[in-house]
């Protein structure tokens, strides 16, 4: 991977931000996102945040390269501390667990003022951030899974506006978990992330009926999420 080849998850990523964007792509590594934006859209601006030196120096490395220093700020630092307030208007945290993306953005929630919209690609438990969005007033305004190299990514967009906008209420808990947008796009590559889950939670009951202390209430969720599952795949 590279500024003028990127994955396919980071372009997918990329491909929410607006044209003439300004944001902070936090836990940036090499900067390949903000270059790749940036070069792209001349007006486009960016924050690569990186919390470890040693990335830090290669992100600042790979702008010099592209000669974007006057457009891509490399900032050294933890989460979302690398921002003042209102400075950004788009956020991006990808390749990270859901739960440590979550943690990212509650802890920087002053920092998020000005932002209109989140593009987050957690590498597990998406679950957690649409629950996080929820709770803190966002709307998930679109979905995207995709398999790459043996694993499979979902892409979250969220934005200011009404959290329920998009869900049925009557499966909200099914939705949080699998996805809303998904579960209507309901393609392959969700299939097959909804195959291999089935086979995981069928795995776990099995061991959870055979344990000599009985589990009556993690039976019953498994029992509910299997349902969900086959009701997928049917």
């Amino acid at each position: 991977m590279n500024v003028n080849q990127l994955s396919n998850r980071l372009a997918l990523v990329a491909s929410f931000l607006p044209e003439k964007s300004n944001f902070a792509d936090i836990g940036s590594d090499h900067a390949y996102l903000p270059c790749y934006v940036c070069l792209r859209d001349e007006k486009a601006k960016a924050i690569a945040g990186e919390v470890n030196e040693g990335p830090y120096q290669s992100a600042l490395n790979e702008v010099n390269a592209h000669n974007l220093s006057d457009r891509i700020d490399v900032r050294l630092g933890n989460g979302l501390q690398v921002l003042e307030e209102n400075e950004v208007n788009q956020i991006v945290i990808a390749g990270m667990g859901g739960p440590l993306i979550r943690d990212i953005l509650d802890e920087g929630k002053d920092k998020l003022g000005a932002v209109d919209r989140i593009i987050v690609q957690p590498n597990i438990d998406a679950r957690s951030l649409r629950i996080w969005f929820k709770e803190q007033g966002y709307a998930l305004k679109e979905e995207e899974i995709l398999e790459e190299n043996g694993h499979i990514y979902e892409v979250l967009v969220a934005e200011k506006g009404d959290p329920l906008s998009g869900y049925e209420t009557e499966q909200i808990e099914k939705e949080l978990w699998l996805g809303p947008h998904l579960l209507k796009k309901n393609d392959q590559t969700f299939h097959q992330k909804c195959r291999a889950e089935l086979e995981k939670k069928q795995y776990i009951l099995e061991q959870v009926q055979r344990s000599s202390q009985v589990d009556e209430e993690k039976i019953v969720q498994l029992k509910k999420e299997i349902t969900w599952l086959k009701e997928v795949l049917a």
